[in-house]
């Protein structure tokens, strides 16, 4: 993909802003200290919860503190990479506005809104939100795309 990366840096935007009104409509409407479940399938509920860890919620003896660092440093080297890598600005910009979403979350709140829960019976999967998601879809795409021009390059 040869466009201008500003679009890529508007698409991640749009995610933020995407994540920020998600998490924001749990928040008003799914007191946290209620721990209320919303039922939508049978595989699939809307929480609120506060992950104050990283992914799944690990690692949460380490502080926001250290999240927000390494955070801010992932932002800074993705956004160099958006404009200087122009195969993969696609799943770095979902990355990108992945990063800033949760970002956003634990600078004004200290921890992460997530609310999406899927399970299958009484095994749930940790809960999510829309940053997750977009953090979850550009790393595998950036995985394939890697994996892909790999076997490309060695083929020759």
């Amino acid at each position: 993909m040869k466009k201008d990366p500003s679009i890529f840096f508007i698409f991640s935007m749009i995610i933020v802003v995407l994540d920020q009104l998600t998490k924001h409509f749990i928040q008003t409407n799914f007191r946290y200290e209620d721990n209320v479940t919303m039922q939508v399938t049978s595989f699939f509920n809307i929480v609120h919860v506060h992950n104050i860890g990283s992914a799944f919620g690990m690692f949460k003896g380490l502080g926001n503190t250290v999240f927000i660092i390494i955070a801010l440093a992932a932002i800074l080297l993705i956004t160099v990479l958006i404009v200087r890598d122009r195969r993969n600005r696609l799943p770095l910009a979902l990355i990108l506005g992945g990063a800033v979403g949760n970002i956003t979350d634990r600078i004004s709140l200290g921890h992460v809104v997530d609310f999406l829960d899927f399970h299958a019976g009484s095994h749930h999967w940790p809960s999510f939100n829309v940053a997750d998601s977009a953090l979850t879809v550009g790393i595998s795409l950036l995985l394939v795309m890697t994996l892909t021009e790999k076997k490309t390059d060695s083929s020759s």
